[in-house]
């Protein structure tokens, strides 16, 4: 399709373009995700949570024909690299050494959200790529030193790639609802037990004896999902979750208000555990949750670990809210997928594994993006590597 069919908008409010002409867009995908919901981006500008007083300065980026939106994607300026958990740090201290200014740059990805999804979303692969190239476009005009488009999907990875983006990997760790089994044919996990039962003999006594810890603390779970989750419960979600922000020195990144959002405007993407000893809440987490499109009956078709935070300290307790009670939660509903959030080595002895995660990356300064491009083929290969090394050390039992 020509470049001339396409009108393109620049939006600063997320109010500027209909919920329902986004929300399309993302359900074209299949799967639901919500962080990219038009509820989900839009609470986070109108929270101040992220906005350009905090570094995040919204500029969607939106391809028109007519008046049916085709393409959007959620692009942000940013005066930092804070938030993005794909990091560049070194890249701006490079520019920063030789005269140059990194900030402002152009980042594409839902803030403060390492998860991976769609990030171009487009009616059709050639609405895909007409916006990659508007990407592109916009940063030249206003002079941007660079782009970068995070945890992406394989659509906009292809649309990316042929573009002549770079690609960057990370590692994330992410379990799967499914053993094998008679003839080899997988199957879902029957119970919690059944899913130790996979384990190697040192990695489920591990776990035993972790949440045996917890229960010997007197530290019981309850969960709430959706509008079942009441006002009391989200307030004390957030002082935990604040709580844990500032015991590492830095005030969160989400305020409360953006939270009161999440609980008005789609709150059937939220499932929170409570944990609770003699009574009282000492613990919680907060789990989002997908939908497929097509079946929005059907129930979530993916958890991603999201937030957590602990008024006491209970041995194992993080453990227990942030993987043993989602993964149990997830079996008993038949929920394929449970994502572990960014990073984590320490997430494969609870059964997550290794999944790779790809960022596309543009960068103006011809010089810089050479050198950028061979030290990402040096990083790619000792990606490789780590990967074939922790297959070495999976937590399952072999055959």
């Amino acid at each position: 399709m020509a470049e001339k069919d396409y009108v393109t908008r620049v939006l600063s409010e997320p109010g500027e373009v209909p919920a329902s002409d986004w929300n399309a867009l993302v359900h074209a995908g299949g799967l639901i995700n919500p962080f990219m919901r038009h509820e989900y981006l839009a609470a986070m500008h109108e929270s101040g949570s992220a906005t350009a007083r905090t570094g995040w300065q919204a500029q969607w980026l939106t391809l028109w024909q007519g008046r049916t939106l085709v393409a959007a994607c959620a692009l942000y300026l940013k005066a930092h690299s804070y938030g993005e958990y794909v990091f560049d740090w070194a890249w701006a201290n490079a520019y920063h050494q030789h005269g140059l200014a990194y900030y402002p740059k152009a980042l594409v990805a839902p803030p403060f959200t390492p998860v991976p999804g769609p990030r171009l979303l487009a009616r059709s692969p050639d609405d895909r790529q007409a916006l990659v190239r508007a990407l592109i476009k916009v940063c030249r005009e206003r002079a941007l030193s660079s782009l970068h488009l995070l945890f992406l999907d394989d659509a906009d990875v292809a649309a990316c790639a042929e573009a002549g983006l770079m690609l960057r990997h990370t590692v994330q760790f992410h379990w799967h609802n499914q053993r094998a089994g008679e003839g080899g044919a997988p199957r879902r996990f029957a119970d919690f037990d059944d899913f130790l039962a996979c384990l190697s003999q040192d990695k489920r006594k591990k776990i035993r004896q972790e949440r045996r810890k917890v229960q010997e603390a007197g530290v019981r779970f309850r969960w709430a999902r959706g509008s079942d989750i009441g006002t009391a419960d989200w307030d004390f979600f957030y002082r935990c979750y604040e709580r844990t922000y500032l015991e590492h020195g830095n005030a969160p990144y989400l305020t409360r208000d953006f939270f009161h959002r999440m609980a008005a405007d789609m709150p059937e993407h939220w499932l929170l555990f409570v944990g609770e000893r003699d009574g009282r809440p000492v613990a919680s987490s907060l789990i989002g949750l997908s939908q497929d499109a097509g079946h929005p009956g059907a129930g979530p078709a993916v958890a991603y670990g999201r937030y957590w935070g602990a008024l006491e300290r209970v041995d194992c307790l993080h453990f227990e809210a942030c993987y043993y009670q989602p993964l149990a939660w997830c079996i008993a509903h038949g929920v394929g997928r449970f994502e572990g959030g960014a990073q984590g080595e320490h997430k494969m002895a609870r059964a997550l594994l290794p999944v790779q995660t790809t960022s596309a990356h543009w960068l103006a300064h011809p010089g810089f993006a050479d050198a950028v491009e061979r030290f990402l083929v040096r990083e790619g290969e000792g990606l490789g590597h780590y990967l074939d090394e922790l297959a070495q050390r999976s937590p399952f039992r072999q055959a």
